[in-house]
């Protein structure tokens, strides 16, 4: 028995979830020591309300990443999306229709990205890299580099708190975690996403059509990148050609920084939620510390790098037992 208790501590101590969980808990008690503010229930509320757009767009990078697929476009593609919704919203009396064209609009690019890279079998990190031009591009064309406004006109979603307290956009981001989590834990396509990222072949072997899976999960990813830009328009009222940019490499980062290879085949979407909410307890105690917002951008990216190599290390482990 006490053999048992000793592995079944070790096995909680090497749980990466364990520790991302101790890491929060401890760089939040550390700032509230700091700046007892941090624990105000308003810096709370703005923290759940910070991370909900990254959330929602993690939520899916992180089907695609167990795909063994990658999506660097989607910044690009929520700064064409917004600007679309934005531009909709200013010439119409409601903003159901826009937001509908622009959440296709976005679930489209991200179809785009994917049959590109099916059809001349190029990595899908090459065909997303050069989608980001291509949305780039357009939305610069459209708008001539200028902001869409829409003040007062759709701010429910963005701005709207549960209970006068809990934000609404926060809410819609727990539903994405949800929905990503029953499918893949509890569907037959979720059994095929595991199937395809593990081993593509064997997966094609069995009868499972490893293309229908694959863009069937960008489609997904897009539907996600289509909420987040209508809770992102929502909340900050205006749009323009770079609304999203970098928020790629913050998702990538949470999905990795979770637990999910980027090799493919594993990831929970629990790790996801925990390695989001590190990212934005990190983005809010520097805030609070003030630091300097340059020096918080090597923050990020240092912290996008050790996850990375987490990632590696963890895959190269991997094959060596096997």
């Amino acid at each position: 028995m006490k053999g048992q208790g000793k592995t079944t501590l070790k096995e909680l101590i090497r749980n990466q979830w364990f520790f991302l969980l101790v890491v929060e808990l401890s760089l939040a008690v550390i700032t509230g020591i700091v700046n007892p503010r941090f624990f105000n229930i308003s810096n709370i509320m703005n923290i759940l309300e910070q991370v909900a757009v990254l959330g929602i767009v993690s939520s899916g990078m992180t089907i695609l990443i167990i795909l063994g697929e990658i999506d660097i476009s989607v910044g690009a593609n929520i700064g064409l999306s917004s600007c679309i919704m934005a531009m909709l919203i200013q010439r119409s009396s409601s903003p159901i229709l826009p937001v509908v064209v622009g959440i296709a609009l976005a679930v489209g690019n991200s179809f785009l990205v994917g049959l590109t890279s099916r059809i001349f079998r190029a990595p899908s990190f090459i065909t997303s890299l050069a989608f980001i031009s291509v949305f780039q591009g357009i939305a610069l064309a459209i708008t001539k580099g200028s902001f869409q406004t829409i003040y007062g006109k759709f701010e429910t979603i963005g701005m709207a708190r549960f209970a006068q307290i809990l934000p609404l956009s926060f809410i819609i981001s727990i539903g994405a975690y949800i929905v990503v989590h029953f499918l893949l834990s509890y569907t037959k396509f979720g059994r095929r996403i595991y199937a395809v990222g593990s081993n593509p072949s064997a997966a094609y072997l069995s009868g499972i059509s490893v293309t229908r899976t694959k863009l069937t999960g960008f489609l997904l990813s897009g539907l996600f990148v289509g909420i987040a830009t209508m809770v992102l328009l929502s909340r900050i009222g205006a749009a323009q050609p770079s609304t999203g940019s970098g928020i790629e490499l913050q998702a990538i980062g949470a999905v990795v920084i979770g637990g999910t290879p980027l090799s493919g085949g594993k990831g929970r979407i629990i790790g996801t939620l925990l390695g989001v909410f590190l990212m934005g307890i990190i983005s809010n105690a520097l805030n609070m510390l003030r630091v300097n917002p340059y020096l918080q951008e090597v923050t990020f990216g240092c912290l996008i790098i050790a996850a990375l190599a987490v990632s590696a290390l963890s895959s190269y482990r991997g094959k060596g037992r096997s």
